[in-house]
């Protein structure tokens, strides 16, 4: 069994790809109209065959009040892995990605979080520990 599709919800799916593309680097895997909405997936250039992330609108009533909730309490909605975490921090720093924890060390990663512009926390994380 292997992780296939994971999603994201977010409030705005062209403004969700704009921000994952165009800031964060990931291509698009599927984009496929549905009604108002479309099943857009986005990878990693690094892992093209990999997890796909879907970029799930947020309508379900429930979906406003989890998001709230995880953002007030400042836990991220993902979490992705980087190479050097001080090098990505930097980068997005310079195209304009707010984060809301600069790298910090955390037992056996260094990791910092910023805001998706879309409603959600995620975190970055660099292994340290049997690097």
């Amino acid at each position: 069994m292997r992780i296939y599709v994971m999603s994201v919800f977010v409030d705005d799916q062209a403004k969700a790809l704009d921000f994952y593309t165009a800031k964060l680097g990931f291509i698009v895997k599927n984009d496929i109209p549905l009604g108002d909405h479309r099943w857009l997936t986005i990878v990693s250039k690094e892992a093209p065959e990999g997890t796909e992330l879907l970029l799930e609108p947020s309508e379900h009533p429930a979906v406003g009040p989890y998001k709230s909730s995880l953002v007030n309490d400042g836990i991220p909605a993902a979490s992705f892995k980087v190479d050097d975490l001080k090098k990505e921090f930097e980068r997005l720093r310079q195209l304009g990605v707010e984060f809301t924890l600069e790298p910090t060390d955390a037992g056996p990663v260094r990791m910092a979080v910023f805001d998706d512009t879309c409603g959600n926390l995620i975190q970055l994380v660099e292994m340290t520990e049997g690097k």
